[in-house]
């Protein structure tokens, strides 16, 4: 049987609201998902919504305790090359990829919404029975993508994402466009969440969801999970 393909998609935009402080992506919520798909067999691609490496937050970078996921990648210049030169959504074909995951970052609040074409290939990924999968903001690119009857896809599911708690603990509550929270509950998602910066995902068919930087992991291992089942399913 062939490898199965997953593709990340990563945020473009680069500054914080009106604050001038820089943002993007989280990038644990990248390299965790990554080297857990990587390692357990998984062809990746990556893309961004502009193409090109995507901004990293700095404060994911701060501290002397760096997740071993981010250590492993600054000593991985294939996987740096490879975010370096990440494809545009433009340029995606989504039939490809058995998964399509979105990790977050502050960054994802202003570009993953209601994006034309990124609420194609999840609609799209959703509709084929494929795997939609977002950790923290990723999620924010799950408003705009529908099912086939038109309804959000996030509509009567289990959903995770950054809570307003959360929001409101790192003091950013003003500086996001809106509450992340607040949005998927009122597209009619059946919103989950554990304690404030623990770990917690939840799977609700195809579509899996994390809460936190902390809940990549979870989010991967759910992934994996239900790739596995299909692969097995189709022995």
């Amino acid at each position: 049987m062939k490898t199965l393909t997953v593709l990340f998609i990563l945020t473009s935009h680069s500054v914080m609201g009106n604050t001038g402080h820089e943002t993007g992506l989280w990038l644990e919520e990248f390299t965790t998902p990554y080297y857990e798909l990587h390692d357990a067999g998984y062809e990746i691609e990556i893309a961004t919504i502009e193409g090109g490496a995507s901004p990293i937050d700095p404060r994911s970078l701060d501290g002397d305790d760096l997740p071993e996921s981010v250590a492993r990648y600054n000593e991985d210049e294939a996987l740096q090359s490879a975010f370096n030169n990440a494809l545009a959504i433009s340029d995606v074909d989504a039939g490809k990829y058995a998964a399509v995951i979105l990790p977050g970052g502050h960054g994802t609040m202003w570009d993953l919404p209601n994006n034309a074409r990124l609420s194609e290939i999840i609609s799209s990924t959703y509709q084929d029975g494929r795997v939609v999968a977002a950790v923290c903001h990723g999620p924010a690119g799950l408003i705009g993508p529908v099912e086939e009857n038109g309804q959000p896809i996030v509509k009567g599911k289990k959903v995770a994402g950054f809570t307003n708690s959360e929001e409101e603990a790192v003091g950013l509550t003003e500086a996001v466009p809106f509450l992340l929270e607040d949005k998927l509950i009122e597209l009619g998602a059946n919103y989950q969440k554990g304690p404030d910066f623990e770990p917690y995902a939840v799977a609700d068919g195809n579509l899996v969801t994390g809460q936190n930087p902390s809940s990549s992991k979870k989010v991967a291992e759910l992934v994996i999970e239900i790739l596995n089942a299909k692969k097995e399913g189709n022995e």
